[in-house]
């Protein structure tokens, strides 16, 4: 359930391994992007000799890209959402899904922000729902975090994980739910402490990344991965997070609002930390 980075990526790890998938977008217009650039990073992979070209194209023949809900989730197993971090569009949408969706069809949702126990009472199958993480490039990233929230039953749980294994990926079980699960936390603690150092002059967003990618041997530095994933989503994350804690240290950091306020969200428009031509 949606055509962005996330979803569309997800959408190609489960056909790359050999699922039948529906990509659902509410317009058409985002597909064309979207299909470009995973069409991309096929065709880099077949250059390289990493998948052939016949694994390429079917592949792609087991992906339906739909505006019609019904379509999409009529006749699925398990639903993946990938929308955007708002939980009010999500129950509207996972109740929806809900009328759709076979009886025993699972419901994840791929949000490391938004706990499913603020979604699931939206459906009649809280214990068919839980969190199912993938991380940014979800084509490349190992890890899948499965959270099972105290609505999930633990078959729900099970065949997450044997689906995350199904699709190539290592999964880890939470066996109850936290904000930002384990990866995104430990994370969180080092972007707080990279945008203190950088929004009090003692470096710049290049030194600093410099510090975790040659000191700490990080493959990537916290800044450039900003820009990786999107200004805008770090900082509706953080948002949605002081939202629920009330923590001033968890409130969006004063340079992200700011480069989020000019349209600066990395990679996706050119500019973030870093420029992009």
């Amino acid at each position: 359930m949606g055509s962005g980075v996330m979803g569309s990526q997800i959408g190609l790890v489960a056909a790359l391994a050999g699922f039948d998938v529906h990509i659902y977008d509410v317009k058409q217009e985002p597909f064309d992007k979207a299909q470009q650039e995973l069409l991309k990073r096929l065709d880099r992979r077949v250059e390289k000799g990493k998948l052939t070209k016949a694994d390429k194209d079917a592949a792609w023949e087991r992906i339906t890209w739909t505006t019609s809900l019904d379509e999409a989730v009529g006749q699925t197993d398990y639903v993946i959402e990938a929308v955007v971090e708002n939980v009010d569009i999500k129950r509207s949408l996972f109740e929806q899904i809900d009328g759709l969706a076979p009886a025993h069809a699972i419901l994840a949702t791929n949000s490391s922000t938004i706990v499913s126990s603020k979604i699931a009472d939206a459906t009649n199958r809280a214990d068919k729902v839980c969190n199912f993480h993938f991380f940014n490039p979800a084509l490349v990233m190992e890890m899948v975090e499965v959270v099972k929230g105290p609505h999930t039953s633990q078959e729900t749980a099970d065949l997450s994980m044997e689906l995350a294994g199904a699709l190539g990926k290592t999964p880890i079980l939470l066996k109850k739910e936290i904000s930002g699960f384990i990866a995104n936390r430990i994370l969180g603690k080092l972007m707080n402490e990279a945008l203190y150092l950088y929004e009090n002059d003692y470096a710049t967003a290049e030194e600093i990344d410099l510090a975790c990618t040659k000191a700490l041997n990080h493959p990537i530095g916290p800044f450039a991965l900003i820009d990786l994933t999107g200004l805008d989503i770090h900082y509706h994350v953080r948002k949605q997070r002081f939202e629920e804690s009330g923590d001033e240290s968890d409130r969006p950091a004063r340079i992200i609002e700011e480069k989020v306020n000019k349209g600066e969200l990395g990679r996706k428009t050119g500019k973030g930390f870093y420029s992009y031509t």
